[in-house]
């Protein structure tokens, strides 16, 4: 057996490969488990069906069997009973890790997590939240301890599975001090863990590196859990393109934590779509090999081929998304040395385009002068996959009729009142955005691709 295959389990070869029998099946779950694992690990599954053919990894320490597609609920439905019908779907399918925050979903997300998650027994289930006390005015001990309190009291649970210091990275080491360390935050989340309210402690990553690596340097003395960060095949060497010098590739970042022996949790796996929306000149590179599977799938392979990724976060609000990736998940089948090969040079090739790193967050949202900020660079980033961009280079002709058609169509697609046009260059946006695009730049640009004309 191979370390990945030792490292890639499902449930049921979870089952056998620890001597449980079938009669293990009519235990409750935390039970059946205690009876084989030391008495202070807490491992908590859902038994196999015919349905569930799931890869699982291991948490190093507890030993939890962690789903490696993990539930993104940041982009949930407003209707309660269609986020109940995703949840519900995931779990009979094998999902049981389910990632919020007190700030998705404008305040709301935490609480319709756990009106879906609730309708199951605790141990069905582990639930990631965070300190999303990103503002300034909310940088106080006891601001944050409220809204530590209020995840409990939202998600409806006693304790929380993984517990996370939100986005650390934006305004360097100085923000991290202010927000968790000068102000005793951080002390105080480590006693919850002690306490075992907080059954593991990470942080969330995105922007200057130095924040990243003075949490790393300091592990002897945090010891950190896991550790969230953007990881993609385009980022994994690009990730700086058109963002700061501070910022760092995935490649590192992974490498560091890889080295530490900590476990990754994994967003943007798809860079927020802009990886399973590529041009059709990559596509068809990527149907060559692989003609059934869409490009989505391949970006999820890749990060689910890297062994010491815990899960791979997707934010999945559309039932056709989620039972596609439950079936690439199902099981895994891990990327070869050749496709991997492959999606290197097609990442080199996407740093060359000009794309705008928006994922679609939201984090800038709302603007104060009513830009759709993530629609606007969608609908740009949307035409240059398909080659509808007018381009400089091209001859005067070629540029008209393609301004032309960009145009009409960015006016179809975006109402007048929320289109680029708009932008005041308030710069209120510019702090928000976990991937440092400076905004109102590229609100300029996208204004002057229909307002320019060649004769």
């Amino acid at each position: 057996m191979t370390q990945n295959e030792r490292h890639d389990i499902s449930r049921r070869q979870f089952l056998r490969q620890f001597g449980f029998g079938s009669a293990l099946m009519a235990l409750s779950p935390l039970h059946a488990l205690a009876q084989e694992q030391a008495a202070d690990t807490n491992v908590a599954f859902t038994p196999a069906t015919e349905s569930n053919n799931m890869t699982y990894r291991l948490q190093n320490g507890s030993g939890e069997a962690i789903s490696l597609l993990g539930f993104g609920m940041m982009r949930l439905p407003r209707e309660q009973e269609e986020v109940n019908r995703l949840v519900d779907y995931a779990i009979a399918h094998g999902i049981n890790y389910f990632d919020t925050a007190p700030m998705y979903g404008r305040g709301t997300n935490e609480a319709a997590t756990g009106q879906a998650l609730s309708r199951y027994p605790r141990d069905k289930y582990f639930v990631a939240t965070k300190m999303s006390n990103q503002s300034p005015n909310l940088w106080s001990l006891e601001k944050s301890k409220e809204m530590y309190e209020n995840s409990f009291r939202q998600l409806q649970v006693d304790y929380i599975d993984y517990y996370l210091l939100h986005s650390i990275g934006g305004g360097g080491v100085d923000t991290l001090r202010g927000r968790f360390l000068d102000n005793g935050v951080l002390d105080f989340l480590l006693k919850e863990r002690e306490a075992r309210r907080i059954r593991h402690l990470g942080f969330s990553y995105h922007g200057d590196v130095a924040a990243f690596d003075y949490l790393l340097d300091h592990n002897d003395e945090y010891h950190w859990d896991f550790v969230q960060i953007q990881m993609n095949y385009l980022d994994w060497r690009h990730a700086g393109r058109g963002r700061r010098r501070s910022d760092a590739d995935a490649e590192y970042l992974y490498g560091r934590l890889e080295k530490l022996g900590i476990q990754c949790v994994i967003m943007e796996p798809i860079r927020g779509g802009g990886l399973a929306n590529v041009s059709d000149e990559i596509r068809s590179q990527l149907q060559a090999v692989r003609p059934a599977d869409s490009p989505a799938r391949w970006g999820f392979r890749w990060v689910g081929s890297h062994s010491n990724v815990l899960t791979t976060l997707s934010g999945m609000n559309r039932m056709e998304h989620l039972e596609e990736n439950v079936a690439t998940f199902s099981p895994l089948q891990p990327c070869t040395s050749a496709e991997e090969e492959l999606l290197a040079r097609i990442a080199d090739q996407m740093a060359g385009y000009p794309t705008i790193g928006c994922t679609t967050c939201a984090y800038c949202m709302p603007c104060p002068y009513g830009v759709d900020i993530p629609g606007n660079f969608a609908f740009y980033n949307d035409a240059v996959n398909k080659g509808l961009l007018p381009l400089p280079q091209s001859d005067a002709a070629d540029y008209i009729e393609r301004q032309r058609t960009y145009t009409e169509a960015y006016r179809k697609a975006i109402p007048e009142l929320e289109r680029a046009t708009a932008c005041q260059d308030c710069g209120e946006c510019l702090s928000k955005c976990p991937q440092h695009i400076r905004i109102p730049n590229q609100m300029s640009r996208l204004v002057e691709l229909t307002r320019k004309r060649r004769r």
